[in-house]
């Protein structure tokens, strides 16, 4: 019972230190989403320079993209005419940070974290758009239909209502399953790890960087949902320079990621791409460990090793954040639940359903954001014959229908993006 209260207690000092600046970066998040939309972003990098290997990690830094939603916009950059470069370079800098987490990493890390994290992503994203650059001896880039890039969505009036709906419906939706994982571990490491665990065990700084970063290479967790588990390490006795990794790694990095890039761009894009990555964060570690002081990352941390809450923000305004963002998260799950009974009653109409056209269902693996959802639909819907996609990140199929499908061009429509086509479903 002591240690259920304890946890509670954790996750709750977190919760509060998170949830303002959480909800500030998610509006800015919709802001930044419909006055600046996938359409402007290929017009802006299609070019095969310096200058858009720098201005692609300059829209990616603020941008609050995850590094699976990520994966679909970067692959089409390129498949719209960006080089390699540009598009590694948006790939590298994107995860890393965002609005959302630099605000959250400002709350739990302090000032000098905040402005590291979006200064190593800018200079890790121009290295290694660089060096792929340097490396492409040709650029080839993927046709698609011309249908396909003139394809614009119809202009409409830009609403408040659009703003709010992205940041606490869409954009949450996409990471708050993450989120919350990032705010449990958290709260259990704080519980059950020693404070003098990483002294006690791990008696070099470089030694728990390498450690750090061979966790964080495969597994997923994006910018924000990282801070927190980061913030509790740090507090275990990581140094700053091995939290700095994990912040890199963590989001820039997963299985998925690492896939996809092979697949769309090649194995020698993809050693670029990881060991830009690699080797940023290993320098970015030392350099903050051996030539920064130490103070500046540790004395921000320190009102986490109390139960209280630091006067950065007033009271009743980190509580109020957090009840609202609790609300906003019950949403989100509810709507979840909603959507699995609509797919059953939706699954059971249609087999007794009679209709002229076909209908079938294929596996798309990869899909794991509703970013993913879109990119498939709106490029699928492209496609001569097919009137209806209703794509399913969950059970990772895409329901077509239509009266003339053509598998093939569905198979080279979806990889051409950066999923994997895996099959119709029987």
């Amino acid at each position: 019972m002591k240690y259920i209260a304890l946890f509670i207690e954790k996750l709750f000092a977190l919760m509060l230190d998170m949830a303002p600046w959480l909800i500030f970066g998610f509006l800015i998040a919709g802001l930044l989403h419909v006055f600046f939309p996938d359409g402007k972003i290929n017009r802006l990098l299609g070019s095969s320079n310096m200058k858009s290997v720098l201005r692609a990690a300059l829209i990616g830094i603020p941008l609050p993209l995850c590094s699976c939603g990520v994966i679909p916009t970067g692959v089409s950059i390129h498949k719209n005419g960006a080089s390699k470069g540009a598009s590694i370079s948006f790939l590298i800098s994107t995860p890393q940070t965002g609005v959302d987490s630099i605000l959250v990493t400002y709350s739990l890390l302090g000032l000098p974290f905040a402005i590291v994290r979006p200064v190593v992503a800018l200079i890790t994203g121009i290295f290694g758009g660089a060096v792929t650059n340097k490396l492409e001896q040709s650029l080839e880039i993927g046709s698609i239909p011309k249908k396909q890039k003139e394809n614009t969505i119809a202009k409409r009036k830009k609403t408040v209502y659009d703003i709010f709906h992205y940041a606490f419906v869409e954009f949450l939706e996409d990471i708050a399953k993450w989120l919350v994982i990032g705010l449990l571990i958290a709260a259990l490491i704080a519980v059950f790890v020693p404070d003098d665990f990483f002294a006690t065990y791990i008696h070099s700084d470089f030694l728990g960087m390498l450690i750090i970063l061979a966790a964080s290479i495969p597994v997923y967790v994006c910018a924000t949902s990282s801070v927190p588990i980061a913030a509790v390490l740090m507090m275990k006795g990581i140094s700053p320079g091995a939290a700095l990794i994990f912040l890199m790694a963590g989001p820039a990095t997963n299985a998925a990621t690492i896939s996809v890039i092979g697949n769309s761009m090649g194995r020698r894009t993809l050693f670029t791409y990881l060991g830009t990555l690699i080797l940023g964060a290993l320098f970015s570690g030392l350099f903050i460990d051996y030539f920064l002081p130490r103070e500046w990352f540790t004395n921000a941390i320190s009102h986490l090793h109390s139960d209280h809450v630091h006067g950065l923000l007033p009271y009743w305004l980190q509580y109020l954040s957090a009840l609202l963002f609790t609300v906003f998260l019950f949403n989100i799950f509810i709507r979840r639940m909603i959507k699995k009974l609509k797919r059953k009653k939706d699954k059971d109409l249609l087999l007794t359903r009679v209709d002229a056209m076909n209908e079938i269902k294929v596996f798309v693996r990869g899909m794991t954001c509703n970013h993913c959802k879109m990119s498939v639909e709106n490029n699928l819907k492209q496609l001569e014959g097919i009137d209806e996609i209703v794509a399913d990140v969950e059970n990772e199929t895409v329901a077509i229908t239509g009266n003339t499908i053509d598998l093939k061009k569905v198979k080279e429509t979806v990889e051409g993006i950066g999923y994997k086509y895996d099959g119709e479903k029987v």
